[in-house]
């Protein structure tokens, strides 16, 4: 009974977030000298339910804008269910179901505009790091504050030094791993290399796939970002089970 609870309270959090995935999407995924949108291509105010924030951008002229609500509902839910099958009812639980559909916002701008906006990503990262901290004061808890704060300060080092390295690396990867370096650090330093390492294959596959569908080149610039989301959600899932 205790496992269906939790996996319904996931699945409602999934979906009570996910409908607000798909305007902010759409109001973020600009290049970075643009500000954000706040109305439609053609100039008309954006609109819609819930004040506007609810399901896809609406404009005063009826078009529609953005990510499927139900995908990103969907798909958010999922993600959450996931986490909450693999963690049970652990204080850290709640931590990564806040990031999720953070993480999710972050994988469809990113795969829209190839940018991690700070305005996500920063404050994100001081607020699981706080959250964490509150979980590892909690009875039941199966991490490390300690290692947590250092996997981010770490990981974004290393990622730096990748940007100054690499032309395919962007600022905002380096910034996002703030957070990832939180995620997976929690875990331990076995966890952070796990799924650092899960989100760079999960990339290279990607990437090979373009190239051999003729979609890229050697040349061409893959968004990062999401399969190093992806990379921590399966580093999370392994580090959970380990604890």
């Amino acid at each position: 009974m205790e496992t269906i609870l939790i996996i319904t309270a996931a699945v409602l959090w999934g979906c009570g977030t996910g409908v607000l995935v798909p305007r902010l999407a759409y109001r973020f995924s600009l290049p970075p000298e643009e500000p954000w949108r706040s109305a439609c291509p053609a100039g008309h105010p954006l609109t819609g339910i819930g004040g506007g924030w609810l399901g896809r951008a609406r404009c005063a002229a009826g078009d529609t804008y953005g990510p499927s609500t139900l995908a990103a509902a969907s798909g958010v839910a999922l993600v959450c269910t996931v986490l909450a099958v693999a963690i049970g009812l652990r204080p850290e639980l709640v931590v990564w179901l806040m990031f999720a559909p953070a993480a999710v916002l972050l994988a469809i701008i990113d795969f829209a505009v190839h940018r991690l906006p700070d305005v996500l990503t920063l404050p994100l990262a001081a607020a699981v790091l706080l959250l964490l901290a509150v979980a590892a004061a909690l009875p039941g808890s199966s991490g490390s504050w300690t290692s947590a704060l250092l996997g981010s300060l770490i990981l974004c080092a290393c990622y730096f030094v990748l940007f100054l390295l690499s032309r395919g690396f962007g600022f905002g990867d380096v910034k996002l791993a703030l957070v990832l370096g939180a995620v997976l650090g929690w875990y331990g330093w076995a966890i952070v290399l796990a799924g650092t390492f899960a989100g760079f294959l999960f990339g290279a596959l990607y990437g090979i796939g373009l190239v051999l569908a003729g979609q890229a080149d050697h040349t061409s610039r893959i968004p990062f970002g999401p399969f190093l989301l992806a990379g921590a959600l399966a580093g999370v899932l392994l580090g959970s089970r380990a604890a």
